[in-house]
């Protein structure tokens, strides 16, 4: 069991229900769970670690619910183009990428967003070149000490199918929910204050077919876990004549 004391800051924000902001404020934390929240004097006086905040602001984390953190290591590239000409441009880079690469770019992303203030985080990882995997994203957010909602993403519609990505990076469809099933129960903790929990997210309507949709609904339904996708885009962008397939109905999310 450990526990940690902050106390003496400047102002603490609770975003509670009331909007409190405690002048000279704290908190008490035992084994990572905040017990406690007010004023400096009536928190206890002891904990394994002591930090006094004094000069500082305590507010709750951030919480993103959308990145693609493999996305960090090809920033600055393709940058005036649009949607789709930036994916077709990139989607060749990204197809070289391996495990460490996939667990470095997690890496970077994760330790900006806790700088800038963030505790938790998603991301949707739809794409797994030379035998990347989800774990890699979720070895670097356990080593971090980030929550982390990681979603294994996939895409199963390449372009010899009418699909936006190239054949090189899409998936056959049974591996895909092959390995889908294999990250919820390695690494899903469906309990409070889990710290790594999986959903399911095929990429778009336009990288997937109508199937692999029905059945990654189904399957998150099978082991209560959410469901996310990309269902905005216009397929207009693709320019006239383009072979968008779109699922017959939406999945819930």
């Amino acid at each position: 069991m450990s526990t940690l004391l902050l106390k003496n800051a400047d102002l603490l924000i609770t975003m509670d229900g009331a909007r409190r902001r405690i002048a000279d404020g704290g908190l008490f934390v035992r084994d990572h769970v905040i017990q406690q929240v007010g004023h400096s004097a009536e928190l206890p006086t002891e904990a394994d670690r002591i930090i006094d905040a004094r000069g500082m602001v305590i507010l709750p984390g951030l919480v993103n619910t959308h990145h693609h953190l493999y996305q960090t290591l090809t920033r600055c590239l393709a940058q005036d183009d649009g949607l789709f000409g930036w994916l077709r441009t990139l989607y060749p880079i990204w197809a070289r990428m391996n495990g460490e690469a996939v667990y470095v770019s997690a890496k970077v992303g994760l330790a900006e967003l806790l700088l800038s203030g963030c505790t938790t985080s998603s991301d949707h990882l739809y794409l797994y070149p030379n035998g990347s995997r989800i774990d890699d994203e979720i070895q670097a957010a356990q080593e971090l000490g980030i929550r982390f909602h990681a979603t294994r993403g996939s895409m199963s519609l390449g372009e010899s199918q009418g699909g936006l990505p190239p054949d090189s990076v899409v998936e056959e469809e049974e591996a895909i929910l092959r390995d889908c099933r294999r990250a919820i129960e390695s690494f899903h903790q469906a309990e409070r204050y889990g710290m790594v929990r999986v959903a399911l997210a095929p990429c778009s309507p336009f990288s997937v077919t109508a199937d692999l949709m029905r059945e990654s609904a189904a399957l998150a339904r099978a082991y209560g876990v959410r469901l996310h996708t990309h269902l905005g885009f216009d397929a207009r962008e693709r320019g006239p004549g383009a072979g968008l397939r779109r699922p017959s109905a939406h999945p819930p999310g």
